[in-house]
């Protein structure tokens, strides 16, 4: 076994947090500390290298690398993505419209507009906005080129290809053009990496003007172009709160106007459409029950007084999103754990888009022209990969448009998805999503289960190319859908933050016991993972119950709850408030304090453990994972593999590349291999 790397040092002056020390970025200490980390990881997985190498392969050989997307249809062009075998990054181009309606490539109209291959150089590189101006003859797009999610801003003349990069700093990505194709509102960063303010900037004039300064840490604030692209809208909002402020986009230099002033508890989000031929605000609100109701109103009455109630508030169903159209609105609804999608023409009866599947992810896809007669969904579940779907709006009419190839033999009806419920201690039913071949199911498998639970997030089944390595190899995978995610609506994730935080780490720890009573796995046999608030439930199950699980993965993990929610200099704490507390208040600290994974590891067995951290993570620290990883290691009672890995160019979303990620993925699994002694 290769030689650790050297301990951090408790400091004297620190005993609360005695590698407080790691939080020092870009000393030579902490740099050489996590670069030994590295390297040690490297030299404990050395004999899995060939398996690595293998899984890579094996997850490449499954996607085509040589392929084009959906083109969407706008103005007089075709506008698409190509990617290109060898490349990290699709290609973005453009083409004219055939006149006979259809979605053919002409490749010798063929336009490059951009090649994020070129841009990044072999480095991190991720695309922020992508926006064409209103007469298709600009892109305005922002890159981060760190992972710190801060963005370069720039405009590219569409005819010529002239380039020009706007001259502000910390900007965060958001880019929206007025109706003039000559005006852009851009959004700002604080020193706490919030977006805080709202930018006008005009082509060819120097500077910007601000129009929408947040002063509130709870908020964040962003703007963007309504669905019938008649109005701007500036949405300012924490987690419990929101306030919108309209202007019509062809007077990008007139006075807003606000819907409605904030209210404490009241969240609305605003989109512009047409109702009876006639141009109207609709108004998703939370003003008469937590589900949410829908509301309208004319266009040039925006505000609260004169909402009109449409669709009523539902103690049962969620309203998750409202999707507008020339002739109909689109409701999705989340009911029984799945979203449910409604359409209500304008001159028909409403009905809900039928289904394959029972345990599926499904969603409208945004991007297709207003007076479109037609909307595009994307669906696919555990056993079956992404499909974009047709919808005619006025009868139901779906098609399937294209399905994401998998290379090579796949069958999905081998593999077997289903639905189960645990039962948490409180009784609650916690639904969990599985999948594997079919020949498994009925003995005890290796097990791999996922988790989140925050922020009202739902973690609807998704299909995975690279998954497929682990089920062809024995595994099931599975889903906790733990209180605290939006799984279940808007009492589902109130029921699972705050003072109930504990609901999540039960939940998934009922649905590990489930899974086993079952006989779906076993304890040495039962990996868990998750990342960012995910990483926090890892971190505080294996404290709570480590005799339940073999191995686990915490990809950027918030870990040192405690700590960083005292910071209020650290990025976004202030805003996290809403979702964990104030520990500046004496309760609330007490109750963090209580479930923090950091401060409440203990002396005793841990399964193995694989963390991974990105430098530049401006949401999560990289210290968060070294210094859980060296307090763990000094506190087990056991000598488990316990490996972290820092990505150097790399934030929160890891690596950037679609080839760097894949290799990420085949390092995880080959860990998981090596610890459940099937490493081949």
């Amino acid at each position: 076994m290769p030689a650790l790397p050297a301990a951090p040092i408790a400091r004297a002056d620190d005993r609360r947090d005695p590698y407080h020390w790691l939080e020092q970025r870009d000393s030579p200490e902490v740099l050489d500390y996590l670069k030994a980390e590295n390297a040690y990881l490297e030299a404990c997985m050395v004999d899995q290298a060939p398996l690595r190498e293998s899984l890579f392969q094996e997850i490449k050989g499954r996607i085509r690398e040589t392929d084009l997307s959906l083109p969407t249809p706008w103005g007089p062009w075709l506008y698409y993505r190509r990617t290109t075998a060898g490349d990290e990054y699709p290609r973005h181009y453009r083409c004219p419209r055939p006149a006979d309606g259809s979605l053919e490539v002409d490749p010798s109209g063929e336009q490059l507009l951009l090649d994020p291959n070129e841009l990044a150089a072999g480095g991190f590189f991720s695309l922020g906005d992508f926006s064409i101006s209103p007469d298709h003859a600009r892109l305005a797009y922002s890159t981060d080129t760190q992972g710190d999610e801060i963005y370069r801003l720039f405009v590219k003349e569409l005819d010529s290809g002239e380039l020009t990069e706007l001259p502000f700093d910390d900007c965060d990505g958001s880019m929206t053009w007025a109706a003039d194709s000559q005006t852009l509102f851009f959004g700002e960063l604080d020193e706490t990496h919030r977006p805080h303010r709202i930018h006008r900037h005009r082509l060819g004039e120097p500077g910007s003007t601000e129009v929408f300064h947040e002063e509130d840490g709870r908020f964040f604030v962003h703007c963007y172009r309504s669905s019938s692209e008649r109005q701007l809208i500036i949405l300012a909002n924490s987690k419990t709160t929101s306030e919108a402020w309209v202007l019509p986009a062809d007077r990008p230099e007139g006075q807003w106007t606000c819907l409605a002033p904030r209210e404490e508890g009241h969240e609305y989000f605003p989109d512009h459409g047409r109702l009876d031929q006639q141009w109207r605000w609709f108004i998703r609100s939370n003003q008469a029950g937590i589900n949410f109701a829908l509301y309208e109103t004319a266009e040039t009455m925006p505000q609260r007084a004169h909402w009109q109630l449409l669709v009523p508030h539902d103690s049962s169903v969620m309203l998750e999103d409202v999707n507008l159209n020339a002739d109909a609105f689109t409701l999705t609804l989340r009911s029984g754990a799945l979203a449910v999608i409604e359409v209500r023409p304008d001159k028909a009866e409403p009905y809900r888009v039928q289904l394959p599947d029972q345990v599926y992810s499904l969603h409208v896809q945004s991007g297709l022209e207003f007076h479109s007669q037609v909307i595009r969904l994307r669906y696919e579940a555990l056993n079956r990969p992404a499909q974009v779907r047709q919808l005619v709006l006025a009868d139901g009419l779906q098609s399937v448009l294209k399905e994401t190839p998998v290379e090579g033999p796949f069958d999905p009806e081998a593999y077997l998805s289903q639905r189960i419920w645990a039962t948490a201690e409180d009784g609650t039913q916690i639904p969990i999503s599985l999948v594997g071949r079919r020949e498994v199911f009925g003995q005890p498998a290796p097990l791999y289960l996922y988790g989140y639970g925050a922020y009202g997030h739902s973690l609807d089944p998704w299909f995975s190319h690279a998954r497929l390595s682990l089920l062809d190899r024995g595994f099931i995978f599975a889903i906790a859908h733990v209180r605290g995610g939006g799984d279940l609506g808007e009492a589902w994730y109130r029921a699972g933050k705050l003072e109930h935080k504990r609901n999540t780490f039960g939940d998934f720890i009922s649905c590990a016991e489930c899974l086993i009573q079952q006989g779906f796995s076993t304890p040495d046999r039962l990996a868990i993972s998750g990342g960012s608030a995910g990483g926090l439930l890892i971190g505080a199950v294996l404290n709570m119950r480590p005799d339940l699980f073999g191995a686990a993965i915490a990809e950027v993990p918030f870990v040192d709850v405690l700590n960083t929610m005292m910071n209020p200099d650290l990025p976004l704490t202030v805003t996290e408030y809403d979702e964990w507390g104030d520990p500046n208040e004496p309760e609330v600290h007490a109750r963090i304090a209580g479930y923090a994974p950091y401060e409440n590891l203990k002396p005793q067995p841990y399964p193995a453990l694989l963390a991974v951290a990105g430098y530049h993570d401006s949401r999560v620290q990289y210290w968060e994972a070294a210094k859980w990883v060296a307090r763990l290691r000094a506190t087990r009672s056991n000598d488990s593999l316990m490996l972290l890995k820092t990505e150097f160019g790399a934030g929160h979303g890891g690596m950037s590349g679609r080839y760097q990620a894949l290799h990420d993925v085949a390092l995880e699994y080959a860990f998981l291999l090596k610890v459940f002694g099937m490493a081949h």
